[in-house]
């Protein structure tokens, strides 16, 4: 089964990963990242530009979400269509998704044309996914649940049940909770959730 189709599951990968590789000279060095934000993009690449400034280019691709049309890739100066969709081609092909990727590239004084760098990104990042390992994760769907302190425990124990993700959370005298509910489980959660008294929930945007 196509690892996409499946609407309760996504896989990406565990944990960031590096691998280099040389061509005529040039070096690129790739680097994978599971990211859950276009934020988390944004904090690698300033850390990556600060690590390798002397690289000439750090082009870039990443896929986030399961919807199919989140994502982004930049060719940071080489010719258009050179670099990132070849990164991001990677990512595609392996069906991951939360999944960025950056190659940092070191110019070597040979020319490769645009045949030759499109080979040269999609092997680094090639390289770069196969040393990253790849874990299955439940699609979640973000809620903000509000209640009254003395209801705490009877909550947290609806959401340890259906393992679900806590977001973030602010405990006074009124609670609040935003919460990643697995799709699968989400109606079984709602239901036992409004089933305790005084207790609003709304998805979160």
């Amino acid at each position: 089964m196509n690892k996409m189709t499946d609407p309760d599951f996504y896989y990406t990968i565990e944990k960031p990963s590096v691998a280099e590789f040389k061509e005529r000279g040039s070096k690129f060095i790739a680097y994978s990242f599971p990211i859950a934000v276009a934020d988390d993009f944004k904090k690698n690449l300033q850390q990556l530009k600060k690590g390798h400034p002397k690289a000439v280019h750090h082009c870039f691709a990443y896929r986030i979400g399961t919807g199919g049309n989140n994502f982004r890739s930049g060719d940071d100066g080489e010719p258009s269509g050179s670099a990132g969709k070849p990164i991001l081609g990677q990512i595609d092909s392996k069906q991951l998704t939360n999944t960025l990727v950056i190659v940092v590239r070191y110019f070597g004084g040979t020319l490769l044309g645009v045949p030759g760098l499109i080979n040269a990104y999609k092997t680094s990042a090639a390289l770069a996914l196969q040393l990253a390992p790849v874990v299955q994760k439940q699609v979640e769907v973000e809620h903000t649940i509000q209640f009254d302190y003395t209801q705490m425990n009877e909550v947290m124990m609806v959401l340890k049940q259906y393992q679900c993700t806590v977001i973030n959370q602010e405990m006074q005298l009124f609670c609040s909770i935003k919460a990643g509910i697995p799709k699968r489980s989400l109606q079984d959660v709602l239901y036992h959730l409004k089933e305790l008294q005084q207790i609003t929930v709304e998805r979160s945007v």
